[in-house]
């Protein structure tokens, strides 16, 4: 079957892709690791000895980053901020070069029709093995197809999402892309333009 070439033909810019996959992940990325500075840290209001006549060193805190017990002085801090911002084209234009690349590696399996009768993992692992193709493939859907998406959830390395929330990094993560004809034009509605 030919391809539209608006999604499958578009020269591939690894550059890009990176940049919008670094975008996802740092976007879902949280800063757990959090020190104190001297100024957190409890205590240390009173000077430790006096200034001048003791022999030793200066001090004015025991909660110095100098001290044992003292605050950290460039440690890891839970307000750092990871995301970073890509434009809506590049994402969209990221998504149609790995379609492309899929598609020149032959990693693009059309079928005719999709028709599960009901939702049984037995019925979705019998079709992935029927598929001569590998074991690690992504099921992509025109629609919401629940009896599916409840099948193929406990069949490892297969997975079933719809073409309107067509996530870059799942179509990166699985190897073959996996779709009923009907498909193609709902991809090509939402992401050619």
């Amino acid at each position: 079957m030919e391809l539209p070439a608006a999604l499958f033909d578009v020269p591939v810019k690894k550059g890009v892709v990176h940049q919008v996959v670094k975008n996802i992940m740092g976007n879902r990325r949280t800063a757990i690791a959090h020190t104190k500075t001297r100024g957190e840290v409890s205590g240390g209001g009173k000077k430790p000895w006096r200034q001048k006549g003791t022999g030793r060193a200066r001090h004015g805190s025991n909660r110095s980053p100098i001290w044992i017990g003292g605050g950290v002085t460039f440690g890891p801090r839970s307000n750092r901020n990871f995301s970073v911002k890509i434009n809506r084209k590049a994402r969209r234009n990221a998504l149609r070069m790995v379609l492309s690349d899929k598609a020149a590696r032959a990693h693009v399996f059309l079928i005719d029709e999709f028709v599960l009768p009901e939702a049984k993992t037995k019925f979705m692992a019998k079709l992935a093995q029927s598929l001569p193709i590998g074991k690690n493939m992504l099921f992509v859907l025109p629609a919401k197809h629940e009896l599916a998406m409840r099948a193929v959830r406990n069949i490892p390395n297969v997975k079933a999402v719809t073409a309107n929330a067509l996530p870059l990094e799942e179509v990166l993560r699985y190897q073959t892309l996996v779709m009923p004809k009907a498909t193609l034009p709902v991809l090509e509605q939402l992401y050619a333009n």
